[in-house]
């Protein structure tokens, strides 16, 4: 790969907040020197003067549906509810994933560099999700990390789903009952495998093994504060090392429960009316409440459900009410690569770390900002002049 010199952006400190110009050297792919001046030497392939534009490191939306849900097609481009059965842990986000679908470049364009996506939350056990780049065709070349944890829900989208035509769960009790069965019948199979008394393998019980041995996180569609501590309970009862909350519509009301439990949450999204009973306890503020407690937040579109390129418009609602800007910054760079367990490659700029970058000509947090180059992987991906 060629190697690339960015003079003069304008960088926030991660810590800080601070803003500071600084030169960024790009090589085979990877941030190599971030320093107040740096020389253009021979071996520099291509030389950028970003003339004082601000530089962030690639945004980051931990939960989506990106690709798996694709826009324009209609049904048949849904993918992301196997609704044929309520426990499907086999199911994995990467064999539904179409690199293709429109929406990418819309991340693209927006500086999302990194993405979660997945199945659904109708089904109880949903399957496994992957971490992606948002640039390329083939999406085995995309991934970033497979798999990233294991989807599981709770509330009213399985009871909606099933319930309605009374096929179990008809309750949260059913919910709970089906994850602990499955749970259960994992460890069960882990003994007789570990004897050497499997005769074939089972795809469902093979899917789970990674979580039970914690190796995968547990990665729970939550909605209300009891749906989220009963996916504490069953986290504990099968000593489950990692769970993350997604959505956590009233995770604000059991804030300091969350810090003592070591819980993050992926918040959001935001941008929708309350069109389920769920979202009632919904609002703008409940990021800065659980920021100020000292839950790990990021923040989410959960796309489709509020576009992709809305993630940073939601960073700046959100600051609006409160959020510190070294908050909001940190919940779409640092805090996603932290949940997605990929922060030694994306989320900071400093050496070493993938060559992911957004670069808007004004503040990011400024609403009438736009991304003007994305870069990923070392590459110019897209460019505002080009557009």
């Amino acid at each position: 790969m060629q190697s690339m010199l960015l003079t003069n952006g304008l960088l926030f400190d991660i810590e800080s907040g601070k803003i500071q110009k600084k030169d960024i050297l790009i090589s085979n792919g990877k941030l190599k020197t971030i320093s107040d001046r740096i020389s253009i030497e021979d071996n520099i392939h291509k030389t950028i003067d970003l003339q004082e534009k601000y530089v962030l490191p690639g945004i980051i939306d931990c939960h989506t549906h990106l690709g798996i849900i694709e826009e324009g097609t209609g049904k048949i481009g849904v993918d992301n509810n196997e609704t044929s059965d309520p426990v499907t842990p086999h199911l994995r986000g990467i064999d539904g994933i179409n690199p293709l679908d429109i929406a990418f470049k819309d991340a693209v364009s927006s500086g999302i560099t990194a993405v979660m996506s997945g199945p659904g939350s109708n089904n109880v056990v949903g399957g496994q999700s992957a971490v992606v780049k948002t640039f390329g065709k083939i999406i085995d070349q995309m991934i970033l990390k497979n798999p990233i944890g294991l989807k599981v829900s709770f509330g009213e989208n399985p009871i909606s789903t099933y319930g309605v035509n009374s096929k179990s769960p008809v309750t949260r009790m059913g919910i709970t009952a089906l994850i602990r069965e499955l749970f259960m019948k994992t460890q069960d199979y882990m003994v007789r495998k570990e004897k050497n008394k499997i005769k074939e393998r089972n795809m469902r019980f093979e899917a789970v093994i990674p979580l039970l041995q914690g190796k995968i996180p547990l990665r729970a569609h939550a909605h209300r504060a009891d749906d989220i501590i009963t996916a504490i309970r069953i986290a504990e009862e099968f000593h489950i090392k990692k769970l993350i909350i997604e959505h956590g519509t009233e995770a604000h009301l059991i804030k300091d429960y969350l810090v003592e439990k070591k819980v993050h949450v992926a918040y959001g999204p935001m941008l929708t009316p309350r069109i389920k009973m769920e979202l009632r306890q919904r609002h703008y503020s409940a990021a800065l409440e659980l920021a100020e407690a000292g839950v790990k937040v990021a923040l989410i579109t959960d796309h489709p459900y509020n576009s992709i390129e809305q993630l940073r418009t939601i960073a700046i609602l959100a600051k609006v009410e409160g959020l510190s800007l070294i908050d909001a910054l940190k919940a779409i760079t640092l805090h996603p690569a932290e949940i997605l367990e990929c922060d030694d490659r994306i989320g900071r700029i400093a050496p070493g770390f993938d060559a992911d970058l957004a670069i808007f000509n004004g503040n990011p947090f400024d609403i009438n900002a736009k991304n003007h180059i994305t870069i990923i992987d070392g590459r110019i991906v897209f460019t505002r002049d080009k557009k």
